[in-house]
């Protein structure tokens, strides 16, 4: 994949390095002198392009007509918001990802405004931090969607609700998709008649809601 990352802090440099190892092409492109100085010694040098990232001029230069994907993570919600119209409507790039600094600007990142995906990182941090805060048995294996959504496993406990009832008759609620079943050591893909046995390790794909539902069934009665 070939990625435009327009801002070289340090998730702007982080995600370089990431990308790179995973074999993507990806120019970083960073307006200020001391930065470019600090990621040329970090970056392979002709990854790193100096410039603003808001002039069309610097943004072809690092060769945003071959970009599929165009990531804004500047220190300013104006400069991300200029950058991402730009991509969208003047260069057509097909997925424009913005940060969003102040949550107060949240409101702007739209995809009207050339933003397909917006990273509120005070917003997915107190999210995060709330979640997390939670005592229950549930475990939390992965955030999905700027923690909208989470991958979640929970071994299945004597009396459980949901003992020797098929998986289509349970209920689960719309918003939540069981994506295995562990039993014994041995992954079980889940269809209709699916009969749930104690120790059953549950992994399912849920939203904030559906997962306190899905907390409620899993437990004993």
């Amino acid at each position: 994949m070939n990625v435009i990352i327009v801002g070289g802090g340090k998730t702007g440099a982080q995600l370089t390095r990431q990308l790179l190892d995973e074999n993507h092409q990806v120019r970083l492109v960073e307006n200020r002198s001391e930065a470019v100085v600090r990621l040329k010694q970090t970056l392979p040098e002709q990854v790193v392009i100096p410039g603003d990232g808001s002039s069309p001029g610097v943004l072809e230069a690092a060769g945003i007509r071959q970009a599929q994907v165009l990531v804004a993570v500047t220190g300013e919600d104006e400069a991300n918001l200029v950058i991402t119209t730009l991509a969208r409507f003047e260069f057509g790039i097909p997925r424009t990802i913005a940060r969003v600094n102040n949550p107060k600007n949240a409101w702007l990142f739209t995809p009207e405004m050339g933003v397909d995906v917006s990273l509120n990182q005070t917003e997915i941090l107190a999210r995060l931090i709330a979640e997390e805060m939670s005592m229950g048995d549930m475990m939390t294996l992965l955030k999905l969607r700027r923690g909208e959504y989470s991958l979640v496993e929970e071994k299945l406990p004597a009396r459980s609700k949901i003992l020797d009832i098929p998986l289509r008759d349970v209920g689960f609620p719309a918003t939540c998709v069981i994506a295995a079943v562990i039993r014994k050591g041995k992954v079980i893909i889940p269809r209709g008649d699916l009969i749930f046995e104690i120790g059953d390790e549950v992994l399912a794909v849920v939203d904030i809601q559906a997962k306190e539902v899905l907390k409620q069934l899993l437990a004993p009665a």
